[in-house]
C-alpha cells in the first residue's frame, strides 16, 4: 500500500527546503500537508480550509506582539499544517512568545534564513500533491475494478474481504443486519460479538463512515447501504484512526461492491419467495400446481414427515401500504417467519399477504410425538414478543393451527381448520390456537355453515331468552352457571352473588319453562350444547356487525 500522507517531515527533505530550519513545534512534523498557501494578510479566516502549509514573508506580521499571537492562534484553530516565515526585511526575528505558543500546540514554525522563491516552493509542492492524487485515483480505479470483478464471482463477499486484507494488511469483517457475518482472516471472528453489540447499542450515528475504538482495538467503519437502507457494516481493523479520505474511499468502493452482491441476492430471494408464495396459495385454495415446485419448496415425503397449517392474521391497516413498500415488507416478513420456524426445527413454506401469513410447517416426528404442540406454542410466543419491529406487531396478531397431516392434498383442509381456530379464538369462545382442541365447537362451526344452528338454539333456549326479555330477569345466566357448577346450589348462589332462596325461586321457574327433568344427562347435554351455540352465534354476529338474534 502506497503511503498517501504528505507530512511536513517529508517536505523538509525537498530540495526547495534546504535552507529551512524548524524553530518550534517539532512534535508536529507528522502533520499532513494537503496544500500550500502564500498568506500575507491579517484577515484570512475564509481563505483556508485546514491542512495548508502557510508561506509568508512576514509583511502581514509587522504589527504588535498581541496581534502576532492572535494571528498564530487563528492558524492553529483553523488546523493549518504549519507556517514558514522568510527572515528578511519584513520580519527580522521570531518573538519568543510565538515560539512558546507553537511548541504548546505542536504547530511547526519553520524559518528561511535566506531569500527563497515561494513560487518555486508552491510549484514543487503542488506538483508533488497532484501527482500523489493521481496515484491515489489510479490505485482507487484499479481496486474498484477488482472489487466489481470479485462481486461477480462465487463467495464474492469473502473474496472482497480477502482483497481488503491483502491491501491494508489488517483484519476485516462484514457484519450484516440479519445476524450473518463474514470475516478474514479467521482469527478476527472472535471480535464479531463485541463489534455487533457495539454497533447495535451505540448512541452514535452508525449510518455514516467513522472511526471507533473498542477496548484496545481501533476500527474504521463503513456502512453498506442499498435501497435506502443500511444492510450491514464493513469494519477494518487499523493501528490508529484513519484520517485520510482516500482510505475511506477504498472502503466505500468495497461496500458498494458488497451492496451489489446483496441486492442481487435479494432479487433472487424475492423471485424465489414469489414462487413459493404462489405454490402455497395454490395448495390452500385447491388449485393446480407444478409438481416441480412442490419438490423445490417442500421436503420430500417420508414415513415420519408431517405438517400442520399455521395461519397468522395481521393488522388490517396494512392494506393501505403502497406497492413499492409492500414488496420490501413482504420479503422481510417471509424471511423473518421462515427463520423463526427453522430455528424450531421445521421445514417451512411461507406465503405472505398484506393481512395474513400462511405457513405449511413440515416436521419430522415419531408417531407418538406428532401431535405435540409445544414448538408451535414457542413460535407463537416469540412472535407475540415482537412488539417494536417494523415488520409487524406480534402482540396484535391472531393465530390458528390445523390438525396434523401427511398428504399434500390436505393442505386446503388444514387451512380451513386454522382459520376456524382463529375465528373461535377471536370470539373468546375458546382459549386455544389449535383446531384439535376446539372440542364440540368443531361441530357447532359445521352447523353454522349449514344454517341449522340458529334453529337448534331456538328450539332449546327460546323460551328462556324470551322470558328474560319480557320480564327483565336473568334466568339464562342462572342456567349457565348452574350447569357449570354441576347442579351444586351453594356454589351456584355464590357465583351469582345471590342468597339461596333467590336461587331456589329461579330454579323453580326454570323447571316450569324447561321441564322438571332438564338436568337429566341427555337434556342437560342438549342445553349445554345450545348455550355454547348461542354464545358462538352471539360473538359472531357482534364481530360481523349483524343484529343480535333472540334478544
Amino acid at each position: 500500500m502506497i503511503e498517501f500522507v504528505l507530512t511536513i517531515q517529508d517536505i523538509l527533505e525537498r530540495k526547495s527546503f534546504k535552507s529551512a530550519k524548524v524553530i518550534a513545534g517539532s512534535k508536529g512534523l507528522s502533520n499532513q500537508v494537503k496544500w500550500s498557501h502564500i498568506l500575507e494578510i491579517k484577515e484570512f479566516e475564509t481563505l483556508i480550509n485546514g491542512g495548508e502549509l502557510i508561506l509568508t514573508t512576514g509583511v502581514g506580521l509587522q504589527l504588535d506582539l498581541t496581534t502576532q499571537i492572535s494571528y498564530l492562534e487563528n492558524l492553529i484553530e483553523k488546523n493549518a499544517a504549519g507556517m514558514c516565515i522568510e527572515i528578511g526585511p519584513y520580519f527580522k526575528e521570531i518573538p519568543i512568545e510565538l515560539i512558546k505558543l507553537a511548541d504548546e500546540h505542536d504547530f511547526p514554525l519553520i524559518i528561511f534564513e535566506e531569500v527563497v522563491r515561494f513560487v518555486d516552493i508552491t510549484q514543487d509542492l503542488h506538483t508533488l500533491i497532484i501527482n500523489q492524487h493521481h496515484q491515489w485515483l489510479s490505485q482507487l480505479d484499479t481496486l474498484s475494478t477488482k472489487f466489481i470483478d470479485l462481486s461477480l464471482s462465487p463467495n464474492g463477499i469473502l473474496k472482497i474481504l480477502q482483497e481488503l486484507n491483502h491491501y491494508f494488511r489488517q483484519g476485516v469483517l462484514f457484519i450484516t443486519d440479519n445476524s450473518k457475518s463474514y470475516y478474514y482472516p479467521s482469527e478476527i471472528k472472535e471480535l464479531e460479538t463485541s463489534i455487533r453489540s457495539f454497533i447495535e447499542s451505540s448512541p452514535s450515528d452508525m449510518t455514516v463512515q467513522r472511526n471507533f475504538t473498542l477496548s484496545t482495538q481501533t476500527f474504521a467503519l463503513m456502512p453498506v447501504k442499498g435501497l435506502g437502507q443500511v444492510w450491514g457494516h464493513l469494519c477494518l481493523q487499523v493501528q490508529q484512526p484513519l484520517s485520510n479520505e482516500f482510505f475511506f474511499l477504498i472502503l466505500d468502493r468495497a461496500a458498494l461492491a458488497i451492496a451489489q452482491i446483496l441486492l442481487r441476492n435479494r432479487t433472487i430471494q424475492e423471485r424465489k419467495q414469489n414462487m413459493e408464495d404462489e405454490l402455497v396459495q395454490n395448495l390452500i385454495k385447491g388449485r393446480d400446481y407444478e409438481q416441480d415446485d412442490v419438490q423445490t419448496y417442500l421436503p420430500a415425503a417420508s414415513r415420519n414427515m408431517y405438517f400442520r397449517i399455521f395461519v397468522m392474521q395481521l393488522n388490517s391497516e396494512e392494506i393501505n401500504i403502497v406497492e413499492e413498500d409492500w414488496e420490501e415488507l413482504k420479503l422481510q416478513r417471509s424471511m423473518l417467519v421462515r427463520s423463526i420456524f427453522k430455528r424450531h426445527g421445521f421445514f417451512p413454506a411461507v406465503s405472505s399477504k398484506r393481512t395474513e401469513i400462511v405457513v405449511i410447517a413440515s416436521f419430522i416426528a415419531a408417531d407418538h410425538l406428532k401431535e405435540k404442540t409445544d414448538r408451535f406454542d414457542q413460535i407463537i410466543q416469540s412472535i407475540k414478543d415482537m412488539k417494536d419491529t417494523s415488520t409487524f406487531c406480534g402482540n396484535e396478531c391472531k393465530f390458528g393451527v390445523s390438525r396434523v397431516y401427511k398428504d399434500i392434498a390436505q393442505v386446503k383442509e388444514g387451512y380451513v381448520e386454522a382459520k376456524k381456530a382463529i375465528t373461535l379464538k377471536k370470539s373468546d369462545i375458546v382459549n386455544t390456537y389449535f383446531y384439535n382442541d376446539l372440542g364440540i365447537n368443531r361441530l357447532l362451526l359445521l352447523l353454522i355453515e349449514s344454517k341449522q344452528l340458529e334453529n337448534y338454539v331456538h328450539d332449546y333456549l327460546d323460551v328462556i331468552l324470551s322470558y328474560d326479555k319480557k320480564y327483565e330477569s336473568d334466568l339464562f345466566t342462572t342456567l349457565c352457571i348452574y350447569l357449570e357448577c354441576n347442579g351444586v346450589k351453594n356454589e351456584t348462589a355464590d357465583r351469582l352473588f345471590i342468597v339461596r332462596q333467590t336461587l331456589y325461586n329461579r330454579l323453580e321457574k326454570l323447571e316450569t319453562l324447561l321441564g322438571s327433568n332438564f338436568m337429566e344427562p341427555s337434556n342437560r347435554l342438549a342445553l349445554e350444547v345450545a348455550i355454547k351455540a348461542y354464545q358462538l352465534l352471539l360473538k359472531q354476529n357482534n364481530n360481523e356487525g349483524k343484529p343480535v338474534f333472540l334478544v
